[in-house]
């Protein structure tokens, strides 16, 4: 659960953005901006359940936006122990009791998804909004608000927002069809002056141990040099959001977002890559697409229909 955690409510996701004034709109597009700006800069703590299948898991988290920047910590409440914290200097999590704790210095953003600030761009050509009731979600007053994708590369998503703040309070995933894939609801929540923030203190497992490298390659978009593979083929409304290369290891991640949804390519130096079968693979709501190129491993991920991620990897190719 923990790695669809960071796919999902992390892989992806939130940006920075000004907080809604007390005149802003009250349209689809100005929620989903108030709810951008309340995630990523307001302080808050709940508690919240994340339901997909037969399955449900009850995670907490704390968000403390301050003079330091933000800080998070993620700890699951049920089941295997698992533990994430974030902060100015990237991620650090522990999956397991006793296991290691790994350290990503290139990861910086948070743990919910993410959501267009420019819907006049690409997402509105990949989404329609549309607003729904208010209702009642963990005792605050929320808005409906239905992301509905266009065409079948992307999920949907319904998004309940806090009345006063735009904070998501509950969140549900959509196929083609509005059925639901998986929600996920604040079942408590703590504002402002009211979170403890002694509760970013890692636990026992996280701090008695020494953070291993992912050894993933740092970087953004910014590269020196264009990418060495890429695909030929990408769904409407997708293009590169961030590109890392560790040279030394012949190993390369790309990252293409319609706004929303956000599609990781993996291309890896494998001796067994040549050969490898063509796989498609589901976890959860995240599709895995692997495949041979020449002598390298390509591998899709997303939290997308499994169309998506096959045709991304069946195109990758090395750039000339």
């Amino acid at each position: 659960m923990m790695r669809a955690v960071i796919s999902l409510l992390a892989a992806v996701l939130l940006l920075p953005a000004c907080l809604a004034s007390a005149h802003a709109g009250d349209s689809a597009e100005d929620w989903l901006d108030r709810m951008s700006a309340a995630m990523s800069q307001m302080t808050y703590q709940g508690t919240f359940v994340y339901i997909q299948g037969d399955q449900m898991e009850t995670m907490r988290i704390t968000h403390v936006s301050g003079e330091n920047g933000v800080q998070e910590r993620l700890v699951a409440l049920t089941g295997t122990p698992r533990e994430l914290l974030r902060d100015a200097d990237g991620v650090r999590w522990s999956l397991g009791e006793g296991g290691a704790v790994l350290a990503d210095r290139g990861f910086g953003q948070t743990f919910f998804p993410a959501l267009p600030t420019d819907y006049a761009g690409e997402a509105g050509r990949s989404y329609a909004l549309k607003m729904g009731e208010q209702t009642l979600i963990a005792g605050h007053q929320a808005r409906h608000v239905k992301v509905l994708p266009r065409d079948r590369y992307r999920y949907g998503y319904s998004l309940w927002l806090e009345k006063h703040s735009g904070l998501l309070l509950k969140w549900v995933l959509l196929d083609s069809a509005s059925k639901p894939l998986a929600k996920l609801m604040f079942t408590d929540l703590k504002l402002g002056s009211a979170v403890d923030r002694n509760e970013l203190k890692p636990g026992k497992g996280m701090s008695s141990m020494e953070p291993v490298d992912s050894s993933l390659p740092a970087g953004g978009l910014a590269q020196q040099t264009p990418p060495r593979w890429h695909p030929k083929r990408l769904p409407p409304g997708f293009s590169l959001t961030t590109h890392r290369y560790l040279e030394s290891e012949a190993y390369e991640h790309l990252v293409y977002s319609d706004g929303l949804a956000a599609v990781s390519v993996y291309v890896e130096s494998v001796e067994s890559a040549r050969g490898h079968p063509e796989i498609t693979q589901q976890h959860g709501t995240t599709h895995v697409f692997t495949r041979a190129a020449d002598d390298v491993l390509v591998t899709v991920v997303g939290n997308v229909p499994a169309v998506t991620v096959q045709m991304i990897g069946k195109s990758v190719a090395a750039s000339r």
